[in-house]
């Protein structure tokens, strides 16, 4: 399937290599290049090229088509290295995609056979640190040195950074998405009650749907239904709040950030998700520092952006090297 082109970003990342990135997500994956004075000169979508065990070898294939595409429409450009960001379950170190329940991999050697794939030196994360990394150096997260930067969409999880430094905790840090807050629904983890199942985007238009046998179109329907008097819309939507204020509560006794960000779909809600939630996070919190919540800027390219960021260390790394 042939790609859909994003065009040229205005977001401009600074001098440095040239370098290509991708970011793997369940639905799509998109592919950027880099010039050596920072332009993002195109960024491209495609579908992820879902096919069960395989999954994994087909993303790696198509990221070696996706490169080829770029390198041929801006053959001025010669990336010294590249950034690939999947979710699931990611060892950085190793360079390992540990687990993904919904894409289908265990313990898939992504850097190395992404590196022998293209031809470059590959850096390799999971698509949430790669996003918040994003935001921590040229967005919302950017005055903070003690930042959390939570995407809540299909899934909930976060990037976590602690005086400055990226905290990944062997690829297990920012799984807030499986806290337990509720006594249920059950998540697909296997737990019961997780802030995922509860008050991630999916999880708020799937309990309505169950709830009232109405399916809606999405986490925004449920919300513009509430708005409207829908009681069981409000419902579902306020449990989501108390939900995320308690396991914002946990972080913030826990860590003490200076600021949260929050990104992905459901920050779309803006003043009708961060007005409430500040309030109710004010309620159970005593003695604690409140962070000042704030919506993420980058936009739906910060994964892309945080791959490519992340490749230009990686490529600098490797330049210095004796």
């Amino acid at each position: 399937m042939s790609a859909s082109s994003a065009g040229h970003v205005s977001l401009a990342l600074g001098g440095g290599s040239a370098v290509i990135a991708f970011d793997v997500g369940g639905t799509d994956m998109k592919a950027a290049i880099v010039d050596d004075l920072g332009a993002i000169l195109d960024v491209v979508r495609v579908p992820t090229p879902i096919d069960g065990e395989r999954t994994a070898d087909a993303v790696v294939a198509r990221i070696g088509e996706l490169a080829q595409e770029l390198l041929m429409s801006h053959p001025d450009v010669h990336p010294m290295a590249a950034g690939l960001l999947v979710p699931g379950h990611v060892d950085d170190e190793s360079g390992v995609g540990v687990f993904s329940e919904n894409l289908g991999w265990s313990n898939y050697p992504f850097r190395d056979r992404a590196e022998a794939a293209l031809g470059i030196p590959v850096s390799f994360s999971h698509d949430v640190r790669g996003a918040g990394e994003a935001e921590y150096r040229l967005g919302a997260a950017a005055p903070f040195r003690n930042v959390v930067v939570m995407a809540i969409g299909t899934g909930i999880s976060g990037a976590i950074f602690i005086q400055g430094t990226l905290y990944t905790g062997g690829g297990m840090a920012g799984e807030m998405g499986h806290s337990k807050v509720a006594d249920g629904p059950q998540c697909v983890c296997g737990g019961h009650g997780c802030l995922e199942a509860v008050a991630s985007a999916g999880a708020i238009a799937r309990r309505y749907a169950q709830m009232t046998g109405q399916v809606v179109s999405g986490a925004k329907d449920v919300l513009d239904r509430a708005a409207l008097g829908d009681v069981h819309a409000k419902e579902i939507w306020e449990s989501a709040l108390d939900a995320l204020a308690l396991d914002l509560s946990h972080t913030v006794a826990l860590l003490a950030p200076e600021a949260i960000v929050i990104g992905g779909g459901l920050s779309q809600a803006g003043a009708a998700l961060f007005e409430p939630l500040q309030r109710r996070m004010d309620a159970i919190l005593t003695f604690h520092r409140r962070p000042q919540l704030l919506r993420a800027s980058i936009g739906e390219n910060a994964g892309v952006i945080g791959a490519a960021l992340r490749a230009r260390d990686l490529a600098d790394q490797e330049a210095a090297a004796p």
